[in-house]
């Protein structure tokens, strides 16, 4: 049902380790390197200085590129939620119009409410979706015999209306939540661009002779950290920033 990427099956705190040590450890191979380089052959610092700031500067770039995608799509994420908390009232007001079935069909609509926060639960997902679908075919079934004994009422129109604004805004979540995430391959660029970047730090270091400054590890744990917050937005069950239910929460207690 979600659109797993490879890197998913490492937790965020794992992925923040992981890509620490790694950034560290190609700048410690790049000092290596340019040490090596230093000892055996005569290379001019500033050239090498400027394509590190070059590289550094694309990764700033796709970093950048990357945090505004999967901030997009989080807020993306958020304002549907509140449309669908929205649409859900409505066709519950609506339903208590209806000339029959009303009550079986806002029962429904409470059960489908508590379905839809029980959704942001951690593994509960595939049931919450399965579920959701269950309920909105039952929905459907209950109304067509309506619709077709009321065919000019305008109270039942509003409420089919409203009620496939419903069906539609949980296909509209279940693609932006699950389903469109940040591709495979600016994550292969990103964690790509960083390896080579601090690479080059290190080369750089290397060659004109400084020794290790304990910076690099504050500028390698400012950018894992980024990382991870972009991977955070791109998780829709993991993490701290998740889509807050306090809509469909304050829905569900208006239907009490």
């Amino acid at each position: 049902m979600q659109n797993i990427e490879p890197l998913d099956i490492f937790p965020l705190w794992a992925l923040l380790i992981g890509i620490v040590l790694i950034v560290l450890l190609s700048g410690e191979v790049g000092f290596r390197v340019g040490r090596l380089r230093a000892r055996r052959a005569h290379e001019t610092e500033t050239p090498v200085g400027e394509m590190v700031a070059a590289t550094l500067g694309l990764l700033a770039f796709i970093l950048g590129f990357t945090f505004g995608l999967a901030a997009t799509r989080y807020d993306i994420k958020r304002q549907l939620l509140v449309d669908e908390a929205n649409a859900v009232g409505t066709t519950y007001l609506r339903a208590e119009m209806l000339p029959e079935q009303r009550d079986e069909i806002r029962a429904l609509l409470r059960e489908y409410v508590d379905v839809r926060i029980a959704v942001a639960v951690p593994g509960k997902l595939a049931e919450g979706i399965r579920r959701s679908e269950e309920l909105q075919s039952r929905l459907w079934r209950l109304t067509v015999p309506v619709a077709i004994k009321h065919p000019n009422s305008i109270i039942v129109g509003l409420f089919v209306q409203s009620l496939n604004e419903v069906i539609d805004l949980h296909t509209k979540r279940l693609t932006a939540a699950v389903r469109n995430r940040i591709p495979f391959p600016i994550w292969a660029a990103l964690y790509g661009i960083s390896i080579f970047s601090f690479a080059a730090m290190g080369y750089h270091s290397g060659l004109t002779g400084t020794t290790r400054s304990l910076v690099i590890i504050a500028v390698a744990l400012t950018f894992s950290v980024v990382i991870v917050l972009i991977a955070d937005l791109d998780r829709s069950q993991e993490g701290v920033l998740r889509v807050s239910q306090e809509a469909l929460s304050q829905l569900r207690q208006s239907m009490k």
